[in-house]
């Protein structure tokens, strides 16, 4: 095999809740993930020497090539298995950045099973987490994807069942959220002990298999901060229940935001209205989180 094409899969946080702050200055969360069908596309070959990493737009912020989570991953690989493999990616950015749906996390996540592909490593998908760990609380998920349960500060994942057919609308302001300013932020302020819990209900939701109830259920923690900072994540989560979402808050850290809605034809619908106030998306649920395309 000389090459490889990979669709890396954006997630949404379906409920998160913060525990606290741990001693290592890490956050203990609680929350439920699920992988969705917006992605970014990699396409990986054997090179003479190094990584070469080529970005497509131009424009797309990927942060400098050494900070950038695909390096980080063919680093980190090569550090594991005790051998470099050249490579060079060419990286389709889909996924928006400074948005909490994972794109950073779902890159490095795609660059490692990539890898392990294409040079016949033979490594597990155990393995393979243990090594995105390194990179981000978010990649251990991103490499299996589906539905789950993410514990700790979001590596420790347990299955769970996948939701009901439905699709979403993802809407990202033009301002974007900083994860460490938003935990920050979040430190400085008492939680509100009457913001209702979201992950249990998510989570028995799933396994009646409701959707009105999974959409009822749906929260996040940070929301309020990150809409104190960015307001018009608030302002598009009001949109997107005004559009007739059956539930909406936002995901990760933000900015993005989405809302459920039982079909592809009425998210389309709302959809349209909302492309004037930022970066819209339609998707659906998806089973992995990195995949052939």
């Amino acid at each position: 095999m000389r090459k490889i094409r990979l669709r890396a899969h954006a997630k949404v946080n379906l409920a998160l809740e913060v525990r606290g702050l741990r001693a290592d200055g890490y956050h203990e969360i609680s929350t439920v993930l699920q992988s969705v069908s917006l992605a970014d596309e990699l396409e990986i070959e054997r090179a003479e020497g190094g990584l070469e990493l080529l970005v497509e737009p131009e424009e797309a912020d990927v942060g400098p090539p050494e900070e950038n989570t695909v390096f980080k991953a063919w680093n980190l690989l090569g550090d594991f298995a005790g051998e470099e493999f050249p490579a060079r990616v060419r990286l389709r950015k889909n996924i928006p950045a400074g948005a909490g749906l994972g794109g950073g996390s779902a890159d490095a996540a795609a660059t490692l099973v990539g890898l392990n592909d294409l040079f016949g490593l033979g490594l597990s998908a155990a393995e393979l987490r243990k090594v995105g760990g390194r990179i981000g609380a978010d990649v251990p998920f991103c490499i299996s994807g589906g539905t789950a349960l993410g514990e700790g500060i979001g590596e420790v994942l347990s299955p769970l069942p996948a939701p009901p057919p439905h699709a979403l609308v993802v809407a990202k302001p033009a301002a974007g959220a900083d994860t460490a300013r938003i935990y920050r932020a979040y430190d400085e302020e008492p939680p509100d002990e009457s913001r209702p819990a979201s992950v249990a209900p998510v989570i028995e939701a799933l396994r009646a298999g409701s959707l009105p109830a999974l959409a009822g259920s749906i929260g996040n923690d940070l929301a309020p901060v990150t809409e104190s900072l960015v307001p018009a994540v608030g302002e598009l989560t009001g949109t997107l229940l005004e559009a007739g979402a059956m539930g909406a808050t936002m995901s990760g850290t933000g900015s993005a935001v989405y809302g459920l809605f039982a079909s592809q034809g009425e998210a389309r619908a709302a959809a349209e209205g909302l492309r004037r106030r930022g970066v819209t998306f339609v998707c659906v649920p998806v089973g992995r989180g990195v995949r052939s395309p």
